[in-house]
């Protein structure tokens, strides 16, 4: 467990399937942690998905468009503010995240900010090895991204817990 880490979250799962235009994941379910970093911070967050084998790490806000990423996995870590997210895709799920919650979305899974508060900071970050690219669910994407998300392998550890975390448990083998 890396210092500064106190919480012990929810962690609540959603499964998506292809849209047509988003593809989302056909094995991984998007994980929510809710209160994972009481307070939040954007170094705490940083520490901890530094700590856990996750870089590559921005700070700003989520777009305000559905996209997704086929080459990578992805954590949001939400710092300061609050914002409502749809996964999924358009018929997706609508969530609201806060200070202290993270989101680990599996490649291939859409994204998009819905409305945020002014403040809203979120830090992000890829499993080691991992470099993130940004589709948005064009006719052309399909063929290449679907390969690339077969092929993104499974992260090494979870970027709050290490190597016991819920996404090892519940990503397991795919």
């Amino acid at each position: 467990m890396i210092s500064g880490f106190t919480g012990e979250p929810e962690v609540l799962s959603y499964r998506f399937g292809d849209d047509g235009r988003i593809p989302n994941n056909p094995h991984l379910p998007l994980l929510v942690y809710r209160g994972a970093l009481p307070g939040g911070g954007a170094e705490g967050f940083e520490g901890l998905f530094r700590g856990n084998g996750w870089d590559g790490m921005w700070r700003d806000g989520i777009f305000g468009y559905h996209h997704y990423h086929s080459t990578a996995h992805e954590v949001l870590g939400v710092a300061r503010g609050a914002a409502r997210v749809t996964f999924g895709g358009e018929g997706g799920v609508t969530l609201e995240v806060g200070v202290g919650d993270a989101v680990v979305i599996p490649a291939g899974v859409g994204h998009c900010n819905r409305g945020a508060s002014r403040d809203l900071l979120v830090v992000g970050a890829y499993p080691v090895g991992q470099s993130w690219d940004l589709c948005t669910g064009e006719p052309g994407e399909r063929p290449r991204v679907l390969e690339n998300i077969r092929r993104v392998p499974l992260p090494e550890r979870d970027p709050l817990f290490g190597e016991g975390g819920p996404l090892i448990e519940l990503w397991g083998e795919g």
